[in-house]
């Protein structure tokens, strides 16, 4: 009977202590392939979020560099003051008024806009230096979700202030389809990825964002119910910034119809005539009507920056936070790959001293001290290479889970609801045991089960036949 076939009847005669071994063993290889895996993901994550909102932020730069001349007007938005706003404070915790409906996004997610009687455009066409006025009408269509962002005191993370906010579902966007307005004026998406863009005149007609097609489940020249109103997909844009995400584009008169708004729109968009005159165009507006609130390139440019300023903070944040669990992941490590080694030591220890007889009447029949040491070495061997495969399935179906047990959460970076709107608020990590972590994982398990078999079994082969068949 050959060394290996040996060592495997060794081990099926006593299968309670090797299934009570295999098991020990398994759990420790599976904390070996999932610590890896679980820091792999959430790196990843934090690269995915950091590309994500870089590519947003940049879009967006480049949409408002286009847009010099544009001067952004609204009504100032009531804070706390009831459903047009959308938001209010409660206590310690900010939260959502109003369900469903809220008009106006604002700037870069800044709020809801108070809705505004549309003859303020003939105001804005009064002013020196004007060249055109767009009304438009933003109706934000979404649900609750109560969010609380990771701050850091004194070097210490800790969760912030919990508040309630409309996520977008969609965002309805009316403006007037005039051919002065859209040929001229960059009013309109231009990246337009499937179908065509809304043409001057046209009613009944939308034009869908990628985010807001996925949503409604509608492509080019399908009909897509919205509020109540069918409407057909006449094209698909991609993104193209921050606020573009979730928008649905319809003539002006639409929307207001939908939402029972006739003759208001959200905001204005005043074209000066050059960029040298947006300034004085600008004070003008204030000057003339001071419950306006004013928004040119540079302004947006300014909120633009400041929101890159809080994600650079939450990312090194998120950062820190991994740096942590792979520290973490190490320690882990190292603790489960010293207990398999030492389960493995152990338990063949005890096996040398249970079969100390068997070894002695071995040597007495002529085994050598070779033959006994291989045996007892493929014996650790073969029971780490079972634990090795067992803890391969655990670790590759539980992954997830005992990652999320094992390692510290980076946590969900949050902010306004325009980088929301971009899909780049959050970053998803999904733990996967690589085919190159098993082949890792099965290499270490018979690695520490020579190793951890090492001493045993030179300390089988050391012993003598006569004091071994002296053994009780």
């Amino acid at each position: 009977m050959g060394i290996a076939s040996r060592a495997f009847r060794n081990l099926a005669r006593r299968k309670i202590r090797a299934a009570l071994v295999v098991i020990a063993l398994s759990f420790s290889m599976a904390i070996m392939i999932v610590i890896p895996a679980g820091t792999m993901a959430n790196q990843q994550a934090a690269e995915s979020l950091t590309g994500n909102l870089g590519e947003t932020i940049a879009q967006t730069e480049a949409v408002i560099n286009k847009t010099m001349t544009q001067i952004d007007v609204s009504l100032s938005p009531t804070i706390g003051g009831g459903p047009i706003s959308g938001i209010t404070i409660i206590g310690d915790d900010v939260n959502v008024v109003s369900s469903g409906t809220v008009f106006g996004s604002g700037s870069f997610g800044g709020g809801g806009s108070m809705p505004m009687n549309e003859s303020y455009c003939a105001e804005m066409e009064k002013i020196s230096g004007v060249a055109a006025v767009v009304p438009i009408l933003q109706v934000v269509e979404g649900h609750n979700q109560t969010i609380y962002p990771m701050m850091s005191t004194n070097g210490e993370k800790q969760e912030g202030q919990g508040f309630n906010i409309t996520v977008p579902d969609y965002i309805i966007n009316g403006l007037p389809l005039n051919a002065s307005i859209i040929n001229n004026h960059d009013v309109l998406p231009t990246n337009i990825t499937s179908g065509r863009n809304l043409l001057p005149g046209e009613t009944g007609k939308v034009l869908l964002s990628q985010n807001s097609s996925a949503y409604f489940g509608k492509g080019v020249g399908d009909t897509v119910t919205i509020l109540n109103k069918t409407f057909t997909v006449v094209g698909i844009f991609g993104p193209s910034g921050i606020e573009d995400a979730q928008n649905v584009y319809m003539d002006l008169t639409d929307a207001q119809e939908i939402t029972n708004s006739t003759d208001t729109i959200t905001s204005m968009k005043v074209f000066a005539q050059s960029s040298d005159l947006v300034t004085s165009i600008a004070s003008a507006i204030t000057s003339e009507h001071p419950e306006l609130i004013v928004n040119t390139a540079q302004d947006r440019l300014d909120g633009l920056n400041q929101l890159k300023s809080m994600y650079d903070a939450q990312l090194e944040i998120a950062q820190e936070t991994i740096n942590q669990t792979q520290i973490q992941a190490y320690v882990e490590i190292i603790i489960a790959v010293s207990a398999t080694s030492l389960i493995v030591l152990f338990v063949m220890l005890y096996t040398v001293r249970d079969r100390t007889k068997e070894i002695g009447t071995l040597k007495a029949i002529g085994a050598g001290n070779r033959t006994i040491m291989g045996q007892f070495l493929i014996e650790g061997i073969m029971l780490s290479i079972i634990a090795g495969v067992v803890g391969i399935a655990i670790g590759t179906i539980g992954a997830p889970f005992i990652s999320s047990v094992l390692l510290p959460a980076t946590g969900t970076i949050h902010g306004g609801d325009g980088f929301m709107m971009a899909d780049s608020s959050a970053a998803v990590s999904t733990v996967v045991v690589t085919p190159e972590l098993m082949l890792l994982g099965f290499g270490t398990a018979v690695l520490l089960g020579a190793v951890g078999s090492l001493y045993p079994a030179w300390r089988a082969a050391r012993t003598r036949p006569a004091e071994a068949m002296r053994y009780e």
